[in-house]
């Protein structure tokens, strides 16, 4: 029943979102957009975006060896890619790291009380980048307009590599280790989405916003982390709606991004939905 209740709410959530998307915009002109995107651009893009998720499931199986759970690279991504399916197409209360909680805990008897404290980790190795490359390209950007944002975006250059060290020090001592090995791999990972997203600016040919358009991927993507909507439809367009109202650019096209970004996302998901048929 409760799982029932959360799904309601997220998809209540998602189709509230897209109605306010929907009243704001220009259809036409985004569908102008998107038709005209060019579509070289779009495919490097998409090789970046997978070229990111190899990262992440190296990152993984990391953590994995930390615990003593032997999986080889391709064992390790196929499980990664599997975990994607589940996280954008099936809203369920499982998603992509319950699934791989349930295979480990089933194939190699690994403890949830171990298991669940790994993926934590893991989603915070990935968060700090992303939250530490946000707020110095936040500092370069137009929305650096207030005093106290910004001295929150230092405040975040300065901490958040630290306190991640500390969690790891008091809280994941078993993988202090490799603290180093999976932040630099974190790091990678956000820098290759960053590159697909400068791909995905090119192809909608609004390179002159660049900064602020990659500004506002990577608080899109902290924000699609919360768990408020169906595979982060619809936050991630909000957040592109109001950031470039907010300095006056063209919000359409900041849509458009977010949704050839969702696109991107959703095809390479479906390899997961491919490798887990076979």
């Amino acid at each position: 029943m409760e799982k029932r209740v959360k799904l309601l709410i997220k998809l209540t959530l998602t189709a509230t979102a897209i109605y306010i998307i929907y009243l704001k915009i220009d259809t036409k002109k985004l569908k102008d957009i998107i038709a005209d995107a060019n579509i070289y651009y779009l495919l490097l893009a998409f090789i970046f975006f997978n070229l990111s998720k190899v990262v992440g499931s190296i990152r993984l199986n990391l953590y994995f060896r930390a615990i003593g759970i032997k999986l080889s690279e391709l064992e390790a991504l196929r499980l990664y890619y599997i975990g994607m399916f589940y996280n954008l197409f099936l809203p369920t209360g499982l998603g992509g790291d319950g699934y791989k909680i349930y295979i480990l805990n089933r194939r190699y008897k690994t403890k949830i009380s171990k298991l669940i404290p790994l993926f934590l980790l893991d989603r915070l190795s990935g968060l700090i980048p992303l939250m530490l490359f946000g707020a110095t390209l936040f500092l370069f950007s137009r929305f650096n307009q207030n005093i106290y944002l910004t001295y929150l975006a230092y405040i975040t250059i300065i901490l958040s590599i630290p306190a991640l060290y500390l969690l790891n020090l008091y809280l994941f001592r078993d993988y202090i280790k490799i603290f180093l090995a999976t932040l630099s791999l974190g790091a990678l990972l956000q820098i290759l989405q960053l590159i697909s997203a400068i791909f995905i600016v090119y192809a909608i040919s609004y390179q002159e916003n660049l900064v602020e358009f990659l500004t506002l991927f990577l608080i899109s993507s902290i924000v699609a982390v919360l768990p408020i909507s169906i595979g982060g439809v619809g936050v991630r367009e909000l957040t592109f709606l109001y950031g470039l109202d907010y300095i006056k650019l063209d919000s359409d096209a900041g849509v458009a991004f977010s949704i050839l970004f969702f696109v991107i996302t959703a095809t390479s998901s479906m390899v997961g939905g491919v490798l887990k048929s076979i």
